[in-house]
């Protein structure tokens, strides 16, 4: 029989995560309750379809009127609410309108933040890439229900790539600039604002043995909050590089992560470490500043990893990938604190940080619970209370006796007040006496004993 032990998953913190998989279903695990509990699925939203996987996503993560973003493999793209699930919008790409939509799928979707709210409708902005480059921004009016009619949609069209298949799409924290990269297809940056190109990067050079590795980059990262000059990438070939946009074009550290190819890289909030995720299963995080690994995270997953997503406010980090699983790491330890088996397999993950927000008690139950004590004071109203206090009265009688016996022999003394300096200058000399005599006893009598001993050694030697 092989040798075989099992390892207790210490549970995650109260949140909420939604994942995505290949056959188009949308899954809402929560964590509920205490400190570090178990998440389960709660919700599903959708029907079994492999025709519409969903390839892509991007949520609008905001206390009021929250949106879900994604992109399906039959070109469509929803707008949902990721409060219930219910469907806002549903947009055909209109890019793939004379082309199959498998040959030409969405690769990348981005919802902006930075949208207008109306008492009627809701302007919701964002951005699609397809694989052969083309990139749309596409601004919609969402009615408020169902029934009203939908405005008309305006947008902005550029293809990102001359060739070559581009593999991802991101857009920085301050929605002003996009990177695009892929098979064939170095990692150039583009302005939203006028749909230019602003930078591009070259190939490394050959090493030592005069080997050119070709351009095929499978993910991306910017690096930090309000800074898009900086950004790591992985590639094919195992490798995870670091670009500056205002150093040069080419990486400024480049370094090699076990050796199959790197398919999900996110950053830290603080901008110094990343984390990365490969085709075997391996999650390790780096220091970004020196290219040293800080550590890999304890187990080991069974199937590749597709997408890594740092949780806003808790120190977690969520990955989930071809072997159906969703797992809840701990960033410190770099523990796993809960798997959960989803079934399908799983192409992105979103976190909910306003989860908590919107399962706290209400401020209007708390003041109930901090006058519960006033109420029972009498112990008149409810007859419960006062019979229990009366039987752990009587159990404590016991304690109390006990307690009554280990008092000094001064029973004529005053009690003690919380003010030591209302006690009288008698009693105090009283209490240091008896103190005193009570010690001197015990010294008298190891005194004598001492005595004793030296008189007993004197006849010996005589």
């Amino acid at each position: 029989m092989p040798r075989t032990s099992t390892v207790d998953n210490p549970g995650c913190p109260p949140l909420r995560a939604l994942t995505f998989d290949s056959l188009g279903l949308i899954k809402v695990i929560e964590a509920r309750g205490q400190e570090k509990s178990v998440p389960k699925v709660v919700e599903t939203w959708g029907e079994p379809d492999s025709t519409r996987a969903i390839v892509a996503a991007s949520i609008i993560d905001r206390l009021s009127e929250p949106l879900l973003g994604v992109a399906r493999k039959n070109g469509l793209i929803e707008i949902l609410s990721p409060v219930n699930g219910n469907l806002q919008a549903s947009i055909p790409n209109a890019s793939q309108t004379d082309v199959c939509p498998e040959s030409d799928a969405i690769v990348g979707l981005h919802l902006f933040r930075k949208q207008s709210i109306e008492s009627s409708s809701r302007l919701c902005t964002f951005l699609t890439c397809t694989i052969k480059g083309c990139t749309t921004m596409r601004a919609i009016e969402i009615p408020q229900s169902q029934t009203d009619s939908k405005g008309n949609a305006t947008e902005t069209t550029w293809n990102a790539c001359g060739s070559g298949d581009i593999l991802f799409a991101k857009v920085d924290e301050s929605e002003c600039y996009a990177l695009f990269g892929g098979k064939g297809v170095e990692v150039n940056i583009w302005d939203l604002h006028t749909s230019s190109k602003l930078w591009n990067a070259k190939s490394p050079v050959k090493n030592s043995l005069g080997i050119f590795s070709p351009t095929w980059f499978t993910c991306a990262s910017f690096l930090g909050n309000e800074d898009h000059r900086k950004f790591v990438s992985g590639t094919n070939f195992h490798q995870v590089r670091l670009y500056d946009v205002s150093a040069q074009r080419r990486p400024i550290m480049s370094f090699d992560f076990r050796e199959t190819a790197i398919k999900s890289v996110a950053g830290d909030l603080d901008g110094h470490a990343i984390y990365v995720g490969n085709g075997s299963g391996d999650l390790a995080s780096f220091d970004i500043r020196t290219g040293k690994l800080l550590g890999s995270f304890i187990g080991k997953c069974s199937g590749s990893i597709r997408s890594i997503v740092r949780h806003p406010e808790l120190p977690v980090i969520a990955s989930c990938g071809l072997d159906n699983y969703l797992r809840i790491w701990d960033i410190n330890s770099r523990q796993l604190l809960s798997p959960v088996f989803l079934k399908q397999h799983l192409h992105d993950v979103v976190f909910d940080s306003y989860y908590r927000n919107g399962k706290e008690v209400a401020p209007a139950d708390l003041p109930q619970q901090e006058q519960a004590p006033d109420n029972i004071s009498d112990g008149t109203d409810e007859g419960a209370l006062p019979a229990k206090r009366k039987k752990a009265s009587t159990m404590h009688k016991g304690n109390k006796n006990l307690k009554s016996r280990k008092i000094s022999k001064n029973k004529d003394l005053l009690p003690q007040p919380k003010d030591f300096s209302e006690i009288p200058d008698r009693v105090v000399e009283e209490m240091v006496s008896v103190k005193r005599k009570k010690a001197s006893k015990v010294h008298s009598g190891s005194d004598k004993v001492k005595k004793k001993n030296r008189k007993e050694q004197r006849f010996a030697i005589e």
